[in-house]
């Protein structure tokens, strides 16, 4: 579950960075754990989504980011930006935003979600869209802090039907 200490071993020894493309198989790893540390739904979502497994050669896109929280060099937390088809022009999604109970609670997170909005913003986008699920009510609260606010409805074609909350930022 939560982890209810800050950061075990001190901040200092994390490196936020890029994905490399070695990155691939811890980067599956983390996020099907978490979503099973959570019982979060393994049909329908990230957790069965054949790009989970080859993040790096999805996000080669143009306009499209993943970066990685690094421990004595295994990746075991990320995020994104990615043009998901469907949403608007000027909007990208934030996806595949998992973090291990060993980078949680000194403000990785945080961090690694300003990265994300100010490269996505350098990117050229306006607009960033999110989409979770309840169980994940503490990503919820960090979203709503740094402006994302509650949609009634699904944008985009994300392929990811068992999600419950829709979130969207604009960016200035």
């Amino acid at each position: 579950m939560v982890n209810k200490h800050a950061c075990v071993p001190p901040k200092e020894d994390f490196i936020i960075r890029r994905m490399v493309e070695s990155d691939n198989p811890d980067i599956a790893r983390f996020i099907r754990a978490v979503i099973d540390e959570y019982s979060g739904p393994q049909k329908d979502s990230v957790y069965d989504d054949p790009s989970t497994d080859c993040l790096y050669q999805s996000f080669k896109k143009q306009k499209a980011e993943y970066w990685v929280i690094d421990y004595k060099g295994k990746a075991v937390g990320g995020c994104g930006y990615y043009p998901t088809e469907g949403l608007p022009r000027g909007c990208a999604e934030i996806v595949k935003f998992y973090i291990m109970p060993i980078a949680r609670g000194c403000g990785l997170g945080g961090q690694l979600m300003d990265i994300i909005i100010e490269q996505a913003r350098d990117a050229g986008y306006s607009q960033l869209y999110i989409e979770t699920i309840a169980l994940f009510s503490t990503a919820v609260e960090m979203y709503k802090k740094r402006g994302f606010e509650l949609l009634d409805h699904k944008m985009g074609n994300t392929g990811h039907s068992s999600m419950e909350i829709f979130m969207i930022k604009t960016l200035v």
